[in-house]
This record gives structure tokens, C-alpha cells and sequence, in this order.
């Protein structure tokens, strides 16, 4: 078994499995209907040039690049585990800049973060990642709002032919001639002067804007 980690956490290898992960994200977009509904909301930020934390669950990572119409590249948060420098290697065939983090560290340094919003650029954050629980969001992304008075804006997706991992987060694999659909949510702002009551709120808020996006995805594949 550590054998089998080692080879798969080869420099080589992760490269040559990143390529075929890549080559069949991009068969099943080719292959696929994608469609996207209320884009209005990341379009006023994007046309005027104005950051937002996009958030969506870990599962969804798969198709995540094809929601993005910006020219402006989007910051990913990713795990610094060999699966999150893994997905980094795929990310960079799709215009995703990682944000890498220590696997050494427990607490996650936010001042790479909090320097791309100030400058305008867009951050990407699962609130269930890395590790879990899954679909809860932790006050990370939150608090991350809140200083730099960034909003974050919430996205659904839902495909008709699908398989999940056994992961912690049941990861989507999405199959190739499917139909797709991205639903975007309304931007959140968390006020300056929110106090800890309120940001559990704004945790639960955020979680059921997440699973709204996707109730909503599931029922445009379904018309």
C-alpha cells in the first residue's frame, strides 16, 4: 500500500494522470449541454472589475472552470495534501490559479487571500474543504468576507449522467454526453461589525444558498 502512494504521488505520474483527467474533463464538455442560469450576478462584478468569492462544494470541482466567462483568471483554495496539489495540476489546464496551502500547518495562512482580493482579483473556496464535514461550510470563507469586505457569491451544478467517489465528499464525476446546469446565486455580504451569533448565521445561510443552487441545477436537467 505505501508503495502504491508513493508511485502515485511521483511528480511523473500525477502529471501523466492529470493529463487524462484533463483530456476527459474536456470530452465531456465537448460532449455535453451546458447550460447556466441568473449569470447577472457575477456579470455586474465582472464587468466593472469587481472581486467575489465564488463558493460551492468540494464534490463539484470537477466542471467548476466551465461556470468562469471572466478573462480574469479565478484563485482556487487548494489543499496542500498530494489530492489538492493534484487537482492544482489539472487546474492550471483550465485557467484555475492555485492558492497553495501548508499540509504541514493545521491553521490555513489567509494573507495570499486576503492580498489577491485587494486586488481585485477572484478568489475560488469550497467551505467544506479540505476535509470535511461535507457540505458544511466552516467559518473560514466567512470571516474571510467579512474582513475584506468581499461578497461571495454561491453556485449550484447538477449533470444527468453521473458517478460518485467513495470520498469524504462523495466527489462528482460527471459522464460525457450529459446535460449540465450551473445555477448562480445572489451575492452575500457580511457586515464589518457582525458579531460571532451572526456569523454562525451567515454559515447557515451561505450552506442552504449552496444547496438551493443545486436543487435548482437538478431541476433545470430535469426540464
Amino acid at each position: 500500500m505505501k508503495i502504491k502512494k508513493k508511485i502515485i504521488k511521483n511528480f511523473l505520474v500525477q502529471h501523466f494522470l492529470a493529463l487524462i483527467c484533463v483530456l476527459y474533463i474536456k470530452f465531456v464538455k465537448i460532449t455535453s449541454v451546458v447550460i447556466e442560469k441568473n449569470i447577472e450576478s457575477p456579470n455586474s462584478y465582472w464587468n466593472s472589475n469587481q472581486p467575489f468569492i465564488l463558493a460551492f462544494w468540494h464534490s463539484q470541482l470537477m466542471m467548476i472552470s466551465y461556470c468562469w466567462k471572466s478573462d480574469n483568471n479565478i484563485n482556487i483554495l487548494a489543499s496542500g495534501h498530494s489530492d489538492g496539489r493534484f487537482g492544482a495540476i489539472i487546474g492550471k489546464y483550465f485557467k484555475l490559479n492555485n492558492i497553495p496551502t501548508s499540509s504541514v500547518e493545521k491553521s490555513i495562512s489567509l494573507k495570499p487571500i486576503f492580498k489577491l482580493l485587494k486586488n481585485s482579483n477572484y478568489v475560488g473556496i469550497t467551505p467544506d474543504g479540505p476535509r470535511g464535514p461535507n457540505q458544511k461550510v466552516s467559518e473560514g470563507i466567512i470571516k474571510i468576507s467579512k474582513n475584506t469586505q468581499v461578497p461571495i457569491i454561491p453556485i449550484g451544478f447538477a449533470s444527468s449522467k453521473f458517478s460518485k467517489l467513495k470520498s469524504w465528499d462523495s466527489f462528482l464525476i460527471t459522464k460525457p454526453f450529459a446535460k449540465c446546469a450551473f445555477v448562480w446565486g445572489n451575492s452575500i455580504n457580511i457586515p464589518k461589525n457582525c458579531n460571532e451569533v451572526e456569523l454562525e448565521n451567515f454559515k447557515k445561510i451561505l450552506e442552504d444558498q449552496i444547496n438551493h443552487c443545486i436543487d435548482k441545477a437538478k431541476k433545470e436537467i430535469d426540464a
